[in-house]
């Protein structure tokens, strides 16, 4: 019996001579646009770049108004400001996100409320949803996390039987379509991030969509130092030099704004992400097809009204108890050793997550007693997100999925590699 790679055996795929594929993706589109904003001058907001991006991602997102700010934390804080969301609401949101979720419902002053998810798509739990809605509840903010959508019709439903608003947090949905509408066109705003790991990038950077003008005006304000739009000035996507006519009296704001350099590299990446969500789409079907035959191991579901898939990460479960008691992790770092990729757990949840600790700045949060026992995380209780962090998630990122089938097979492989060695590995 062949050692695993973690005992220094063959391990099943050698990425010295079979890399993954490389993420970002560019190329020459990416210099030739770069180049070309640096010798017009134009470097800053609001130029042709742009205004060409809005554009493009408002088209491509089916929404009236895409707007772009500096990151995808900042785009959640300026939609609860968009929405008057602030001190004595409340904003329900799924105990299995990035901590930014939460943090920015804190950064304006309103109470985050932590729900459990499903187990079987790691998304908010619309019941959960429901059991939480206080008179204080103003807002739902729904995952789409790693390869899962959010119950949409659900939640839409109850946002609408108790007048809230829905901000869909869309950082890991860039494309996917619930029913034919893509992701960030269903709720009231929706909420994009184009970090440097996200499925579409720029290294830094973030869009706010919606159909609302009322919404889009106030959102394009908050990104810019809190600026009135003009609408002649917005048609022709000059506003770079800064001349407004009103520079006030609308809303406080400050410079969250977004970079020529940036939005040129978007440009050229929107022109990519249908063909790569759909070669993500192809293979993740493909493997999730294979490795559910695997004892122990359990895809995300993907249910039937989602009708384009946009991964982040592959993601699935892992039932250690099919592989003679094998720890999670033990399972993680094998499969890291045999393919040569980081394999990581999903988020921490937020209820005990090192990176979301409000009470860390009390200068800033602690409005009142009353409200510093409100922000303490660790009064939810989210056994499901806890199980799955703790014992059941398997992540790996999104490039694994922009090989070819023989990869998905050399992967599939791995897994079931380590189900047959499993017993020898729990000896070292």
């Amino acid at each position: 019996m062949k050692k695993l790679a973690i005992q220094g055996g063959r391990p099943i795929r050698n990425v010295k001579t079979n890399p993954w594929p490389q993420w970002p993706v560019w190329g020459k589109g990416e210099e030739k646009a770069l180049i070309d904003v640096l010798n017009s001058g134009v470097w800053s907001y609001n130029g042709p770049k742009e205004t060409e991006f809005n554009k493009e991602f408002a088209k491509f997102t089916g929404t009236a108004y895409s707007i772009c700010t500096v990151n995808g934390t900042v785009t959640l804080q300026i939609a609860l400001e968009a929405l008057g969301i602030g001190i004595g609401d409340e904003v329900i949101i799924p105990g299995l996100t990035w901590q930014a979720t939460a943090a920015t419902v804190i950064d304006v002053n309103a109470t985050p409320i932590l729900v459990d998810v499903l187990d079987d798509t790691w998304c908010i739990d619309p019941e959960a949803i429901k059991r939480a809605i206080t008179p204080n509840t103003k807002a739902i903010i729904p995952v789409h996390l790693y390869g899962g959508f959010a119950d949409m019709d659900a939640i839409m439903e109850i946002a609408k039987a108790h007048n809230l608003y829905v901000i869909e947090d869309c950082a890991h949905k860039h494309g996917g379509e619930w029913k034919g509408k893509k992701a960030g066109s269903i709720g009231h705003i929706g909420s994009f991030s184009f970090q440097l790991s996200k499925h579409l990038t720029a290294g830094e950077g973030g869009a706010v969509t919606t159909d609302d003008p009322i919404l889009a005006e106030r959102l394009d304000a908050l990104r810019n130092c809190g600026r009135r739009p003009e609408s002649t000035m917005a048609q022709s996507g000059d506003k770079g030099i800064g001349d407004y006519g009103d520079d006030g009296n609308f809303i406080q704001s400050g410079n969250l704004r977004i970079t020529e350099f940036q939005a040129a590299i978007l440009v050229e990446g929107l022109k990519r992400l249908p063909q790569q969500n759909a070669l993500r789409d192809a293979n993740g079907a493909y493997l999730n097809g294979l490795i559910k035959e695997i004892p122990g191991i359990t895809p995300l579901r993907r249910d039937p009204r989602e009708t384009q898939k946009a991964y982040f990460n592959f993601a699935f479960r892992y039932d250690r108890d099919q592989f003679k008691d094998l720890p999670v992790s033990r399972f993680r770092s094998a499969l890291e050793a045999e393919l040569g990729i980081v394999v990581d757990a999903c988020y921490e949840p937020l209820n005990n997550c090192s990176l979301y600790v409000p009470h860390t700045k009390p200068a800033r949060h602690k409005l009142s007693e009353a409200y510093w026992d409100a922000i303490d995380p660790k009064r939810f209780s989210l056994p499901v997100c806890e199980r799955l962090f703790a014992d059941e998630s398997v992540c790996l990122h999104h490039k694994v999925l922009m090989g070819s089938q023989a990869d998905m097979d050399m992967m599939a492989a791995a897994i079931q590699k380590i189900y047959d060695n499993a017993e020898e590995l729990l000896d070292q």
